[in-house]
Parts: structure tokens; C-alpha cells; sequence
């Protein structure tokens, strides 16, 4: 079954089930090929989010995906706030991955889904073969940077999303007015997010029930006991070779949150952006671009490290 969203370049959109669900999924590269790249996109987005890099990796010979996480966009929202603990978050994952019967997999993911690529690698180091992470740091190595009192002021949406029906009614205001503010302000540029990315993801945030599924994600994270689980669970060594993407100018974390993420990942890559904003791949499409491509070849990865 067709999308009705607009192709843009070479994307295309079809629904797979998988966990139990119908997932709405833009593409890239021929469906034949047995290298996937999955893209897991954040908060308050959708598939859109990656159109700079899915044909890139078409390009590099993958077939690249980037689905509507569960309760975005076009995909299911479940009702429940249960609906979106982890645990059923990485099974989504691992089903879409099953899905696509690859032999090869390269896990991408910003904001929530750089926090479900974190696990996912934890937990089902098997799955992939490859982890590109941009812009959230690993949960183990921002634990001490969460105390501090600059990381809590940054973090202060997270808590205010705990409360009921408050934080749906506020996004909506306006008819998704404030989103689109946030994004703008955020972005540092409008052409981060021109008129045509600002609508897709305005509309998005308007569908019914798409607010409060995309907010149970933070409420099963803390009041849902999801984080404490993790953390419960340890966290293992990733041995996956690892890509970890950082834009200085995040306004909703800290630099100092990626300090120290050598222990938790044996084969780490990590660059970061000075002057580009949490959405580091809409912002700076065309150096993270280059950085994934020289990644993936085994070439030197441009870029600052420190």
C-alpha cells in the first residue's frame, strides 16, 4: 500500500508490519540488497528527519529505511503509556531488522532513536554490525554530567513531560505554533528547517493521539521505571564499531555528556560540530554526510575530536 506523503528525490513510502504493528517507512536503494541501514529518528519528528542521508546511503549500496517510530507519523499509536517502554521500543527494532531479512545492518539513530540505538546495542549486539549515534550520549557515560546543575536546567522538559494531558495541550496550541517556534529557535537557521520541514512535522505533531504517544515515550522512560531497568541491567561494553556524531550548539544537552564514552564503546569514532544544533544532520547535512560515507570506507573521518 502507497504513502499519500510526496516522494522527495528518490524516497519512497510503503507500510510493513513488524512487533505486531503497521509501520509507515520511507526508503532508498534497491529492496534486493542485503545491506540495510535503518534510521531511528526523535523527538518531536518523524521519518523526514534523514531525508539528507537515505540517499546517501542508497548511494553507498545499502537499501536504507527510515520507518515512523511507533506512534509517529504514519505508523500505529498504541494507546497505552506501557505501549513505549524500551523494552518494546528495541523489539520494534529487532522486527524491523528481522523484517528486512539483511545479512548486514547499519543502526542510525538522533535524539530518541540514538537513545533506542544505545540499548538496542547493548542488548542485541548480534542484530548489527554497525551503530552511528548523533546527539544524545550513551546512558552510562552521562550519569555524572546529569548531576550537574547546567545538564538539569537543560533537562527540565523532560520532567515537565511526566505531568498528564498538560504538555499535549501545549504543543497543540496554536495549531502545533509552538513546535514549530521550538524548531526555529533551535535549528539557529531557518534553512534547518525550511517551510516544507516545519509543515510535515507541524502536521505530524496534530494528527490524533500522536502528542501523547510521542510524550509516553519520556513518561515510560522515568515513570515507567524504563531508564531504572536499564540501568538495573548494567550496561555492557559495545563492542560495535561505533560512529558518534555531536553538534556543540545543542540546546538541550551538554558537551560534557559525551565525556568519557571510550569506556562503554570499544571501537569508537567520535567528532564533533561546534556550530551545528542538536538537529546536527538537518543543520549540517552535507559534513555529516561526508563524515558517514569516510566512516563506512574505512577512510579518516573529518572533523573535530576534542
Amino acid at each position: 500500500m502507497e504513502s499519500a506523503l510526496p516522494a522527495t528525490a528518490a524516497i519512497r513510502h510503503d507500510f510493513l508490519e513488524a512487533n505486531g504493528l503497521r509501520f509507515h517507512v520511507a526508503s532508498c536503494g534497491e529492496e534486493e540488497r542485503d545491506r540495510l541501514a535503518l534510521f531511528l529518528h526523535g523527538f518531536p519528528e518523524c521519518w523526514y528527519s534523514w531525508r539528507h542521508q537515505l540517499p546517501l546511503m542508497a548511494r553507498l549500496g545499502y537499501r536504507a529505511w527510515a520507518p515512523d517510530l511507533r506512534g509517529y507519523g504514519e505508523s500505529d499509536r498504541p494507546p497505552r503509556m506501557r505501549d513505549y517502554a524500551l523494552e518494546t521500543l528495541m523489539a520494534d527494532v529487532g522486527a524491523l531488522i528481522e523484517r528486512s531479512q539483511a545479512r548486514e545492518v547499519v543502526l542510525i539513530g538522533h535524539d530518541w532513536g540514538a537513545i533506542i540505538a544505545w540499548y538496542f546495542a547493548m542488548r542485541f549486539p548480534d542484530a548489527i554490525d554497525r551503530l552511528v549515534i548523533m546527539n544524545v550520549p550513551h546512558p552510562g557515560a552521562a550519569e555524572q554530567a546529569f548531576r550537574s546543575w547546567e545538564q538539569r536546567r537543560k533537562s527540565w522538559y523532560a520532567i515537565f513531560f511526566q505531568l498528564p494531558w498538560l504538555p499535549e495541550r501545549l504543543l497543540g496550541l496554536r495549531r502545533g505554533r509552538a513546535l514549530v517556534e521550538m524548531f526555529r529557535a533551535t535549528g539557529l537557521d531557518e534553512e534547518t528547517f525550511p517551510d516544507e520541514a516545519v509543515q510535515i512535522q507541524r502536521e505530524n505533531v496534530l494528527r490524533p493521539g500522536a502528542r501523547k504517544a510521542m510524550l509516553d515515550y519520556y513518561r515510560a522512560l522515568v515513570r515507567g521505571g524504563g531508564a531504572r531497568r536499564q540501568r538495573e541491567l548494567g550496561y555492557p561494553i559495545i563492542e560495535t564499531p561505533t560512529l558518534m556524531i555531536w553538534g556543540e550548539q545543542d540546546i538541550a544537552l551538554t558537551k560534557q555528556t559525551t565525556f568519557g564514552t571510550g569506556r562503554f564503546v570499544k571501537n569508537l569514532t567520535l567528532r564533533y560540530l561546534p556550530e551545528a544544533s542538536h538537529w546536527v544532520q538537518q543543520h549540517e547535512p552535507e559534513t555529516v554526510n561526508r563524515m558517514l560515507e569516510a566512516w563506512l570506507r574505512g577512510d579518516p573521518v573529518p572533523g573535530n575530536a576534542e
